[in-house]
């Protein structure tokens, strides 16, 4: 290193920067809550202080099971100043997902807001979580808990002494809210470094930019907006829980410009009868990811909001590509192309590269790749593909084309991933409760259009012979078992799934069956 060569900087230290350059700007805006950034970065510090003070260290991992709020950004980044990973999940799941993630985190503290913390409580009362747990609570129960606000008050607002490498684990992130146990994605302080400056550029992010969280901060979808928020210095807003009269709302007192958004929230918005009569003129670059926007909805949603929209496909793990605004008419039904700093090829059942415009399962690489799923190094090993130098790619999993000039258009999925409200969902996991049923003696699960969520999941079930349910009472058993993001639209009743010779349920005849264009 010469004389004057300095660490790259890491989000934690981007926020200590901006608490002194842009010591008055606000940073954080949640319902009557308002941090500048000098505030944001105190309050990040003394989180940070106290987590240390409590025992945890560099690699030490919290849990955050927690309503969108101040405090909740508050842990997120707090627990990154001191080196500490912090572990979001869905409020949505059920509590067996909960404890499963808790548990195979390794996470020695948890931060929890209203009626989480007293789940924590139930599940560690049931043997299910360690009573050692550290817990920190917004509006907690009066024992076995230290209220949030006050710990943090008590804490030291410099900066702590100790802060993280760039190859510590930054977050861990469960790919889905389901009742079977998720896989953790692991991303680095300089991974999560990358992901700021890359979208940033990718989805127009400007110091002046306002940016909307009005999607669960536990999602990547957000970690996304507000990592390229902090690289510029903007400001966040957070939307406690969505509603369409809400966002429209938020957008107009606070001129947002910026924002990650899922296909429902755009219908949502666009069924607002008075939505012409908004004032939403500060909007200037909005991002849509999660599930398929389908090209009317695509069209609609950026002539009547009057923005650029901006189409992301991606994977938590670290595959991006986005449809930029000046493709966005001759190329409506694609997902555009990679990002810089990301590579992309298409490989076929034979894992060797698919021929010029043949379909192929999408892989990629590049600096936003996770370093592994935490505890899984079978599940790494299988999303693993090695080209013919010896290099890494991730799978994804999802089948696509590339046209002439190099856009990509998504075909299929590989994996039987459910894509609903933005959030997936595992057909397996829900086959696996259903199982359980008495009169159930075979079961697949396949998704199914929906205007309302994007896709939703359809149970097709044969019965035990002489088992007499009916489809609704099925539905109704189901839905009291599984999370809330999983619940089944329907049961169909069969004699019989298709199956190759190997006995594999064939999903695809299925699909083809009960799935109409």
């Amino acid at each position: 290193m010469g004389a004057f060569d300095v660490p790259d900087p890491l989000i934690p230290d981007l926020i200590a920067q901006h608490g002194r350059w842009l010591a008055g700007k606000p940073a954080l805006l949640c319902g009557e809550r308002r941090f500048s950034w000098r505030e944001f970065d105190r309050a990040t510090n003394r989180v940070g202080n106290g987590l240390r003070g409590e025992g945890l260290e560099t690699g030490s991992r919290i849990a955050v099971l927690m309503h969108n709020s101040a405090e909740m950004a508050e842990v997120l980044f707090g627990a990154g100043k001191a080196g500490v990973c912090v572990v979001p999940l869905n409020l949505s799941v059920a509590d067996d997902a909960v404890a499963a993630m808790i548990q195979d985190s390794g996470a020695t503290a948890v931060a929890a807001s209203g009626e989480q913390c007293a789940r924590i409580d139930r599940l560690a009362a049931a043997g299910r979580l360690p009573s050692s747990l550290l817990r920190l609570g917004v509006e907690p129960p009066a024992s076995g808990w230290q209220e949030f606000t006050g710990w943090r008050d008590r804490q030291s607002a410099e900066a702590p002494a100790l802060g993280p490498l760039p190859e510590a684990e930054c977050n861990i992130i469960y790919s889905s809210g389901t009742t079977g146990l998720p896989k953790g994605i692991v991303h680095s302080h300089a991974c999560r470094m990358h992901w700021a400056t890359d979208l940033a550029l990718a989805l127009r992010y400007h110091s002046g930019a306002v940016t909307l969280c009005s999607l669960g901060l536990y999602s990547n979808i957000s970690w996304a907006a507000m990592l390229a928020t902090i690289l510029v210095g903007g400001t966040l807003v957070i939307m406690p829980s969505f509603s369409a009269t809400g966002l429209v709302e938020l957008v107009e007192r606070h001129g947002v410009t910026h924002g990650g958004f899922v296909p429902l929230q755009f219908r949502r918005l666009l069924e607002l009868p008075d939505l012409e009569q908004r004032r939403l003129g500060s909007l200037q670059a909005i991002m849509c990811c999660g599930s398929p926007l389908p090209p009317d909805l695509k069209r609609a949603t950026r002539d009547r909001l009057g923005c650029e929209l901006i189409e992301l496909y991606g994977l938590t793990e670290g595959i991006i590509t986005t449809l930029a605004p000046e493709d966005f008419d001759r190329r409506i039904e694609s997902v555009g192309k990679p990002i810089p700093g990301q590579q992309l090829k298409l490989i076929g059942d034979d894992d060797r590269e698919a021929a010029p415009g043949a379909a192929g399962e999408i892989v990629g690489c590049g600096r936003l790749v996770m370093e592994h799923y935490h505890n899984r190094p079978d599940a790494t090993a299988e999303a693993t593909w090695m080209d013919a130098h010896g290099r890494r790619w991730l799978r994804t999993g999802d089948i696509g084309r590339l046209d002439d000039e190099g856009f990509l258009y998504i075909v299929d999925r590989k994996k039987d991933m459910i894509l609903s409200g933005g959030q997936n969902v595992y057909p397996a996991d829900i086959e696996q409760v259903m199982h359980t049923h008495p009169h159930v003696a075979d079961v697949a699960v396949i998704a199914v259009p929906s205007e309302q969520w994007g896709e939703t999941p359809l149970a097709v079930v044969v019965l035990q012979p002489g088992a007499a349910a009916d489809s609704a009472a099925l539905v109704a058993w189901t839905n009291e078992r599984v999370g809330r993001q999983q619940r089944i639209s329907g049961v169909v009743l069969r004699d019989s799934l298709p199956r190759n010779p190997n006995g594999k349920i064939l999903k695809r005849e299925l699909r083809a069956d009960y799935v109409r264009a």
